[in-house]
């Protein structure tokens, strides 16, 4: 789970009156999918994988400020 500060809470809260991207938000969806991601591969390579395949990203917001991130995918052995 991902939160952001109050500070660019408060910005992307006045941002959004006023439309377009809400760039504190972009950031942090893209930092949690990052650290999702990352935490799959490291899972991947402690059950000894090759690699893993048929990834998917799911999203939700847990809370005002929060965002939950899931990265998940089969892992592959080559043989």
């Amino acid at each position: 789970m991902t939160s952001k500060n109050i500070g660019r809470d408060m910005m992307a809260g006045f941002k959004s009156m006023v439309g377009g991207e809400i760039k504190t938000f972009t950031d942090l969806t893209n930092e949690a999918r990052t650290t999702a991601e990352e935490r799959m591969v490291a899972a991947a390579q402690q059950m000894g994988a090759d690699a893993v395949v048929m990834t998917r990203f799911g999203t939700s917001v847990v809370a005002e400020g929060t965002i939950e991130m899931l990265c998940f995918g089969t892992a592959v052995k080559f043989v």
